[in-house]
């Protein structure tokens, strides 16, 4: 998913080097504060694996090789960061996209080379967030959003339609919310097509959050690793599957990293 970077890149005094990261399972996640994150974060993709993401990652060896090939890969999840330091390879911080993203905007509130592009959601809430983030910020720093039909990603056409709206903005920051592993599938190949975009993140329910339109947990829920419960309570029969049955077996795994036993190749 990287692209070379030119020389006028370079000149800028961006720090390249490749952040230092840690394994889980075999995907890689770079330990970063946020604050280091959001001094390198000028260019490229931005990946939030959680405990959900992970798991898929393990029988889907194409999405682990998009995780792994992504510029900044962020641990989004408490219960990720406690199997990090279980396994003797600490990060930290939780980054999550609802955190990042917001704290990208206000990082950037008066830097006018940052327009930020929204697709993901429900039809009308990418609007809102867009309406609700300018209206905090005191800036029109989300140029543009837009919420795709279900199923956009098989359109090719209107998948192009969708790169036409984004590349008419002028938008410079892409952000994509609509589920793992679609969004960043949607990004990788998509993204040649946006040579005007220099980040793309894949963001999950954030747009959702800054809509207003989902709750988000209370921070002491999160800090308890339970912010998978409270989705879990606002949203039965969507995500009951996912939780019970699909990401059960991750601390047993876990527990078979640390002594050795699994078999997914380190990278």
């Amino acid at each position: 998913m990287s692209a070379p970077r030119g020389q006028a890149e370079a000149s800028t005094g961006i720090d390249t080097t490749p952040p230092p990261s840690v394994e889980v399972l075999g995907v890689r996640l770079h330990d970063l504060s946020l604050a280091q994150l959001l001094e390198r974060l000028q260019h490229g993709v931005l990946v939030t694996p959680n405990v959900d993401i992970i798991m898929r990652a393990r029988t889907d060896p194409a999405f682990l090789e998009l995780l792994n090939s992504a510029d900044f890969s962020v641990c989004d999840s408490r219960i990720v960061q406690w199997a990090c330091s279980f396994l003797g390879t600490p990060v930290r911080a939780k980054l999550s996209g609802s955190d990042v993203f917001p704290a990208f905007c206000a990082h950037h509130r008066d830097n006018a080379l940052v327009r930020v592009y929204l697709l993901g959601a429900r039809p009308g809430v990418a609007a809102m967030a867009q309406q609700r983030i300018n209206r905090r910020l005191g800036r029109e720093v989300v140029v543009g959003a837009h919420s795709p039909s279900f199923g956009f990603e098989r359109n090719d056409a209107e998948c192009r339609d969708i790169v036409a709206r984004i590349e008419e903005t002028g938008a410079t920051v892409l952000a994509v919310g609509v589920g793992a592993p679609k969004q960043e599938t949607w990004i990788m190949r998509w993204r040649p097509h946006l040579p005007g975009v220099r980040i793309f993140m894949g963001i999950g329910a954030t747009i959702d959050f800054e809509a207003g339109a989902v709750r988000r947990a209370p921070p002491w829920v999160g800090r308890a690793g339970l912010e998978w419960l409270y989705r879990l309570l606002q949203e039965p029969r969507r995500l009951w599957r996912r939780y019970l049955i699909d990401d059960l077996p991750f601390l047993w795994l876990v527990l078979r990293q640390r002594l050795g036993l699994n078999t997914a190749s380190r990278r």
